[in-house]
């Protein structure tokens, strides 16, 4: 039994084009991690599907039971594999996830999805400090531009920079292409 964990987060709806959040370079994004899915369960990892929907519908995307909150098509989950509900940003808080790993005797984590400097950068530093070798796919997570201080800083910096900081100390960070080739 493997004991390889394909985590992926919050590829929903809304964060695509004619969605309520879409961001930078989702498409190309959730193609890859159909890519990593497709892999996955061929190799008989362990697959798990994380959903967020805020408790609030005055929430600005994924608001309760909308079409927006639903995992996108491109990675449906499959008969026996598991989707963890979430309400937060951190995809192991006051959800089932670390207890389905366990169950599992998991041992190493991959993690795609969005969004790269959120539930991505929470995920990834948790995983870690649960003591799980962690991987995350660089090119099969997405985000969005941000502003501090009244700066604007282009999605592809944010991304950049969060990936940097989690290829430090957290996670290995590799690219769809050398993750699939190591995995052959």
């Amino acid at each position: 039994m493997s004991k390889r964990a394909l985590i992926l987060i919050d590829i929903q709806n809304d964060y695509f084009g004619t969605g309520k959040w879409p961001l930078h370079g989702m498409d190309a994004a959730a193609a890859n991690a159909a890519k990593i899915l497709a892999a996955a369960r061929a190799a008989g990892d362990k697959v798990i599907h994380v959903r967020h929907e805020f408790e609030s519908a005055e929430a600005p995307f994924f608001t309760p039971n909308s079409a927006g909150a639903q995992i996108h098509p491109s990675v449906q989950p499959q008969a026996g594999e598991a989707v963890v509900l979430k309400h937060r940003v951190n995809a192991f808080r006051d959800t089932e996830l670390k207890a389905l790993l366990e169950a599992e005797g998991i041992e190493q984590i991959t993690l795609v999805g969005a969004m790269s400097h959120m539930c991505i950068d929470a995920a990834a530093r948790a995983s870690a400090d649960f003591g799980y070798a962690t991987t995350v796919i660089h090119d099969a997570c997405a985000t969005r531009g941000q502003e501090f201080l009244g700066r604007r800083i282009p999605a592809e910096q944010v991304h950049a920079a969060y990936m940097a900081a989690l290829a430090f100390a957290y996670a290995q960070v590799v690219s769809t292409e050398e993750y699939l080739a190591a995995q052959a």
